[in-house]
């Protein structure tokens, strides 16, 4: 099913891809496009972490949602949907809220990249610490939310963001904490919409998570 693929980018580095332990924290608009291009793309170890069920309103965004999975669980439907895909995929799920108290357990199963699709600015920024400190390397995404342009997105670093209100307090905190890694990120210049309520579309969080996944894509076979 690869053999396209392996034609762009080469055996070795096909192999790479397949040999490359990667943790994704959240299967949403962002996490599920991230994980659909990993899988789509060769890479078979792949360890995902949500706790939440499939809301209808997830419908219009996420791709392991349709209509007659509402109420499931969200790790278990990206299982379904990667088994589908590549029978031969070593997906392994954690149906838990990653927290502060458990994330280090959680990444001592050992990664080369880590991928933060969550909403969590708390376990964001403590992803952030943790990588100073540990063995893995790590994007994460910005705010997607109230934005309709994905050609807005970028792959950047987190002190060149800007219009982002969850890089804003993320800069910040690094800046309070004297931590001066550069960040990997994906995040939109794009100007949120002044709008009240919960608003969100396919465009920015999909394209979103696929930049996600071409970072660390891209990273191996550079």
């Amino acid at each position: 099913m690869f053999d396209r693929l392996i034609k762009l980018i080469g055996e070795d580095n096909f192999n790479n891809i397949q040999n490359t332990r990667v943790l994704l924290i959240g299967v949403g608009g962002v996490g599920s496009a991230t994980l659909e291009t990993l899988v789509r793309n060769g890479f078979t170890k792949i360890q995902i972490v949500d706790y939440d069920t499939v809301d209808i309103t997830n419908l219009n965004r996420q791709l392991i949602t349709n209509s007659s999975n509402v109420g499931e669980i969200k790790v278990n439907e990206a299982y379904k949907r990667a088994k589908l895909i590549n029978p031969d995929i070593e997906l392994s799920c954690q149906n838990i809220k990653i927290t502060l108290d458990n994330i280090v357990t959680i990444l001592d199963s050992g990664f080369d990249y880590v991928i933060d699709a969550c909403d969590d600015l708390n376990i964001k920024f403590e992803l952030i610490r943790l990588s100073c400190k540990m063995d893995f390397k790590l994007i994460e995404s910005m705010g997607t939310a109230k934005k309709l342009d994905p050609t807005k997105l970028s792959i950047t670093t987190l002190e060149k963001t800007s219009y982002d209100p969850i890089a804003k307090i993320l800069r910040k905190r690094c800046r309070d904490e004297h931590i001066n890694k550069k960040v990997m990120v994906v995040s939109s210049n794009e100007v949120p919409k002044d709008i009240k309520d919960k608003a969100t579309s396919s465009l920015v969080p999909n394209t979103a998570g696929i930049y996600l996944a071409s970072y660390v894509i891209n990273d191996i076979i550079k």
